[in-house]
């Protein structure tokens, strides 16, 4: 029997909703969502530590910490040959730690199948978004071809996050791995939101090296928001830090890429930033909890 996620986060009780972290591993420690040679790249990229907590070991992590996390996968199997990690399996564990987690599913855009999994993953599974990242699962998200996977999450009033700008994933291997940042030009998203005007798309991390490009969007597209992971925050960009205190206040959110980067890193540097307490508060948790209908 399905066990179907409800969420249970005290939103007042929390200090923070992190809206980026990753599962790279099943519940068993066995399989991982991406081989060793990407793992290893990426995490000497961000010279992080354990790279596959479980979501068991995510979930303490949090709950330890008073804040709730979104948790997904990414599936790459088209992208790059590489069996996905079960969505469906991650959302149920979520359920089993429904205080402190929110899971997104993720799916193949290349399959033909991934609307109706993505219908069945929100329907039966209770996910509240999707995880996509167009360079890695080597897709034009402005292509028409996927256009049909858009209309069914904006039927559903789930949330579409995209990786955007450069990524630590293939970094340093010879060509990459063959992955192509040029998916990930946030421009590409304009094009989604515009077709798509209620579909909430979160564009995750600065963008680099299109973050100007990244704030047009966010400022002109009311449906789309920018999250703050992949990066510490000592190393933002500051036309990026200046306009999310200022005309993105209600569009920016706390994300921190957890294993990669821990709530803990990102925060202390985040304490730094010069932007208004008031402020910190909507990016911390008020515009997720709203984003995410875990508030009224």
């Amino acid at each position: 029997m399905t066990r179907r996620y409800e969420p249970a986060i005290d939103v007042a009780g929390i200090t923070a909703i992190d809206v980026h972290t990753h599962i790279e591993t099943d519940r068993a420690g066995r399989h991982f969502a991406l081989d060793d040679e990407l793992l290893a790249a990426s995490a000497k990229y961000f010279k992080s530590g354990d790279r596959t907590p479980t979501i068991d070991q995510l979930a303490g992590h949090y709950r330890e910490r008073r804040m709730a996390a979104v948790v997904f996968t990414v599936d790459v199997f088209t992208g790059l040959n590489h069996p996905a990690l079960s969505s469906e399996e991650i959302a149920e564990q979520a359920a089993e730690h429904a205080d402190v987690l929110i899971p997104f599913g993720s799916v193949d855009p290349h399959r033909g199948a991934a609307a109706a999994q993505a219908r069945r993953l929100v329907e039966e599974y209770g996910v509240r978004g999707f995880k996509f990242h167009p360079s890695v699962q080597a897709f034009e998200p402005n292509s028409r071809e996927f256009y049909p996977l858009y209309e069914t999450l904006e039927e559903l009033g789930v949330v579409a996050l995209f990786h955007t700008g450069q990524t630590g994933i293939g970094s340093g291997l010879p060509g990459g791995r063959g992955i192509k940042l040029r998916y990930s030009d946030p421009m590409l998203l304009d094009d989604v939101a515009a077709d798509f005007p209620t579909l909430n798309i979160v564009m995750a991390h600065p963008a680099v090296p299109w973050v100007d490009a990244q704030i047009s969007i966010a400022t002109h597209k009311p449906n789309v928001y920018i999250d703050l992971s992949g990066w510490s925050p000592k190393y933002f960009p500051p036309q990026l830090v200046r306009q999310a205190g200022r005309l993105l206040k209600r569009k920016v959110l706390f994300g921190s890429d957890y294993p990669l980067i821990t709530p803990d890193r990102w925060l202390a540097d985040f304490a730094k930033l010069e932007i208004e307490d008031e402020v910190k508060s909507l990016i911390m948790k008020d515009n997720a909890a709203r984003l995410l209908r875990l508030t009224a």
